[in-house]
């Protein structure tokens, strides 16, 4: 088998069936469906196909991954840097078509055009591929040979309707591979550069501003009538503030995030509690509370969370200009240069220098 003339290209539309079949009659896991950003690939060889991929958006939370480029607690929220990452969910090689080397060249071929794959279908390009292997039946071989780096093991858990499992499962082998040198430098650094950055800055809530935002709102009057309110009003102003906080807009984006909450920050958010289970308020009940709540005591409330919570910076921007008609008597360009915090937008200092020539 020569590799030089394997191919890789995405499934055509027509081919989806096909692919779909294959995937679920050969691979351990079965055939996963396009959620979010998706992309599926074919290898071909001489017009035949030899192995199938999928591209899908990036795990929510990884121990060993969100260490090794740097990021805290927030830092993957700020602009969606999380959409700069893919995950290699499925990678298949057919019956048959097992060869020397054919699993690794068809990765390289993969990382050579995938960016720009991505930029075309979504609207911007990706710095990280990661994906998870399960060291009881793979080694992850094929990956190691195509330059992807090994950083851990993950923690077991398995993501759940509820959250995350109570139990440790078989923990998974975490490998990643850089689409370009500074890739990691770029997810870490305080402030994305625009060919990367995505919509507003955004926040992560801590649990204990979770905890908190119910409290600024209980002293607001519910418009409700008594009969048949199911959630309470500060529960309910939390999570769509919440939300708000989180870069959310529109009461479809604002549900969304509540139903995506854990068991822990439905608890934080005092949600009621059901049969064991914590319920979040639906987008018609979101939707009737903030209509009718005044806007002038949901203002006051914020600015007090905002005053306690709100006005402290854990990055900052240093920015400056050169004045180009503020001579000093030596006839030297005036330059000041601020510090500007990159959650409040606090300027913290400005210093004027005139040491341009």
């Amino acid at each position: 088998m020569n590799l030089d003339e394997v191919q890789v290209r995405p499934v055509a539309r027509s081919e989806e069936p096909v692919y779909r079949q294959l995937m679920a009659d050969h691979h351990y896991l079965g055939f996963l469906p396009k959620i979010g950003h998706t992309l599926w690939y074919v290898a071909t060889y001489q017009d035949q196909w030899v192995a199938l991929l999928n591209f899908s958006v990036a795990a929510w939370k990884c121990a060993v991954r969100d260490q090794w480029i740097g990021w805290d607690y927030h830092r993957q929220y700020d602009y969606d840097r999380l959409k700069l990452i893919a995950n290699n969910s499925r990678f298949l090689i057919l019956p048959h078509w097992h060869r020397p080397n054919l699993g690794s060249k068809i990765l390289s071929l993969c990382q050579k055009r995938l960016s720009e794959d991505w930029q075309k279908h979504f609207g911007h390009r990706l710095l990280l591929l990661e994906t998870f292997v399960d060291p009881q039946r793979f080694h992850g071989t094929v990956y190691l040979a195509a330059n992807w780096s090994y950083l851990g093991l993950t923690r077991g858990y398995r993501r759940t309707r509820q959250g995350y499992s109570s139990t440790v499962h078989s923990p998974k082998k975490v490998l990643v591979k850089a689409l370009q040198s500074n890739a990691r430098l770029l997810l870490a650094c305080p402030v994305l550069p625009l060919p990367y950055r995505q919509g507003v800055p955004k926040m992560m809530l801590s649990a204990q501003q979770m905890r908190s935002l119910p409290d600024f709102f209980v002293d607001i009057a519910d418009p409700r009538r008594a009969q048949g309110r199911r959630h309470s009003l500060p529960t309910v102003l939390a999570i769509a503030c919440g939300a708000i906080l989180c870069g959310m807009r529109g009461y479809k984006a604002i549900a969304d995030w509540a139903q995506s909450l854990g068991p822990k920050a439905r608890e934080r958010l005092r949600c009621r509690r059901v049969n064991g289970r914590y319920l979040v308020p639906s987008e018609s009940i979101i939707r009737d509370v903030m209509i009718r709540v005044a806007p002038t005591d949901l203002d006051r409330s914020l600015q007090r969370w905002n005053q306690a919570y709100g006005q402290q910076d854990s990055t900052v921007a240093i920015d400056g200009k050169t004045m180009c008609n503020a001579l000093d008597i030596n006839g030297h360009q005036t330059h000041v240069m601020s510090v500007v915090g990159h959650h409040t937008k606090t300027c913290y200092t400005q210093k004027k220098l005139a040491l341009f020539p």
